[in-house]
Formats: structure tokens, sequence, C-alpha cells
């Protein structure tokens, strides 16, 4: 398997994997928001897709991928940013192996291949709770109002991006600060603004801008491509 170079030690890791299985559960209270609920949409057929982006697309279960249309168009749109943020010496994602939900507008993403010279590597896969688990869990904040880790996959709600202030959105910038930056979680907003001033940015993190630049910065963190020391 391939190092995205930032390694994790063992502890780190057993770490990153205990605070995965409460990300959608821990951070601060917030009250149901609009921007987080799925687009009305006028009933129209579902697409079927066989790739995302550049990568063919596998179901876990071997069936149809089934997608609203603008739904699979933003995935398209995240995929092609993860990477443009990954590592040089990895190719465009090749392949993709997710589940997608009856309805079309959900997805649960369990691994994303590229090639490395002659190989196929994973770069991110559900299993291995490491920087680069986190990083594309940032990736996809990015691009969505909610994801959410689940066993063995990050579960993707169609919407529109940006900051709406749910639990979800603060739980992950807690995790985020403790697995990729060494910051506390408590008091995360100052530290996540820390963060944001290391790496050049003005914005405040529970603003549309500063989340887009602080889901950015984690995800080239994770996959190695930028430290900001």
């Amino acid at each position: 398997m391939d190092h995205n170079g930032h390694p994790l030690s063992r502890r780190r890791l057993l770490a990153g994997a205990a605070a995965a299985s409460a990300v959608t559960v821990a951070g601060v209270a917030a009250g149901p928001s609009a921007a987080t609920a799925a687009p009305t949409r006028t009933t129209t057929p579902l697409v079927v897709r066989d790739g995302i982006a550049t990568a063919q697309l596998r179901t876990a279960d071997g069936g149809v991928a089934r997608f609203q249309a603008d739904f699979h168009e933003r995935l398209g749109a995240w995929l092609a940013f993860w990477s443009a943020n990954s590592p040089r010496s990895w190719s465009v994602p090749v392949e993709v192996v997710a589940s997608v939900g009856a309805d079309g507008d959900t997805l649960t993403l369990h691994t994303v291949r590229h090639r490395y010279g002659v190989h196929l590597r994973d770069g991110f896969t559900a299993d291995r709770v490491d920087a680069a688990w986190w990083g594309t869990l940032a990736g996809l904040h990015h691009h969505f109002p909610t994801v959410r880790a689940l066993p063995g996959g990050l579960r993707i709600t169609d919407g529109v991006a940006g900051w709406t202030g749910s639990a979800d959105q603060a739980a992950f910038a807690g995790a985020a600060l403790r697995e990729l930056w060494g910051q506390p979680s408590t008091g995360w907003q100052d530290a996540a603004n820390r963060v944001l001033r290391r790496a050049g940015h003005r914005e405040d993190v529970a603003s549309r801008a500063g989340w887009a630049a602080f889901t950015r910065i984690s995800l080239r963190r994770g996959l190695g491509t930028e430290s900001y020391e």
C-alpha cells in the first residue's frame, strides 16, 4: 500500500478509529437547518451511471447504480477536487467502490483507487482510518452539507455545499482538528481559526468561505500534499 507522505502512529490510528465511530454524535448540538436537507425536486427518472468523473464506479453489491442527475454531477465535481488536491505522483482516480441509495440521492463511499506507476493503489479506503481517511472526509464536507461516518463507509447525502452549523459539521471539525492538526477539539472554532491563519486565510471557519477553506486545507493535509507548518 502506498504511503501518502503523512504517516500516523499506531496509537494515533487507534485513536482515530475511535473518533471515527463517534464523529456523528460528538460536537455542539444544533437545531435543524433547511440548508442540510436534500434539495426539493420534481419527480424525475433516475439516471444510470457506471462512472464518477474519471473513475469507473463499482457498486458494493454488483448492481446497477442509479442517481439523481444533479447528485451525480456533484459527485463528479467532488472527485475532481479530491484528485486535484492529491499527490502529483497519483494518477486521476480510476475506480470508486460505493453503494448508492434507492432514491439516488445518497452514496456510501468505500474505496477510491488510483494508479501509482503501474500499480493500482487505494488512495482512500473506509477500512483504514488514517490521515487520508480524514482528508477524504474533509473533501466530502467541502462539497456536501451532510456527511456521516458509518461502519465500512462514508455516507453522503445530496444538497448544496456550505457551512450550516449542524452538529455533524461541528463534530467533524473537532475530530479533524484533533486527528489531522494536533489541536484540541474543545473550543474548536478558535482552534480552527488558528489553523486557518496558519495556512494564510483570514476567514472565520463558521462562514461559507471559512468552511470551504478549512475543509480544503484539511483535505490537503490528510493526503500529504501540504503540511502548513
